[in-house]
């Protein structure tokens, strides 16, 4: 292991009380704290009336990148991943093969232009059965001048829905620990943590 790598982050998942003792014993520290959540789908009705509802369209490659960038980067500016992103990082995330436009939802506000986004995606049962089929809320964001609308709750309910008008029966989605009231949105609308993932650091 060179001097550089010694200084990158180390992944661990699951993360639990033994890897922790063990990791920080070695003088790794805790840098980032990722749960994945889940929750069975269709969602229930209750759930559904106590959620404004929102019309929302398919993301145009071409035509909504610049809209969607400047939306995802407000909302984001503090996030080691999903911040800062440019063109050529959405082109490249745009060309993988599970990408599916219809299922990357976009909502425009009053204005007209877009002030939040649900991106879904799906995944195939894993090989032996250890995950059944589901469907991920793979990143999602309200523009930060909407905050107090309800507009993340809004749109999360709408990937769900996409998600189970799919045939999807379980929806999961990954969320930093310390963004704690995205933990408490999703925790209302069903949600559960599964498991978390951590980042370990040298001391």
């Amino acid at each position: 292991m060179s001097r550089a790598d010694r200084h990158e982050p180390e992944w661990v998942s699951p993360v639990t009380t033994e890897v922790d003792a063990s990791m920080r014993s070695a003088g790794r520290h805790l840098v980032r704290l990722l749960h994945q959540m889940r929750r069975p789908l269709p969602l229930g009705d209750d759930l559904r009336e106590r959620t404004r509802a929102v019309t929302t369209r398919p993301f145009v490659p071409g035509v909504d990148d610049d809209a969607w960038l400047a939306v995802n980067n407000r909302a984001f500016r503090w996030h080691p991943d999903q911040g800062g992103w440019d063109r050529a990082r959405l082109d490249a995330r745009l060309a993988e093969s599970w990408v599916r436009t219809e299922g990357f939802l976009l909502h425009d506000g009053p204005a007209g232009t877009v002030d939040g986004f649900c991106w879904t995606r799906e995944h195939p049962a894993t090989p032996g059965g250890a995950d059944p089929a589901m469907g991920e809320i793979f990143v999602i964001a309200a523009d930060p001048s909407t905050v107090g609308s309800g507009l993340g709750r809004s749109l999360t309910v709408a990937g769900l829905d996409h998600l189970s008008a799919r045939g999807l029966e379980l929806a999961m989605l990954y969320v930093e620990a310390v963004n704690t009231p995205a933990v408490r949105l999703y925790e209302r609308l069903g949600f559960v943590v599964h498991h978390s993932n951590a980042a370990y650091a040298a001391t």
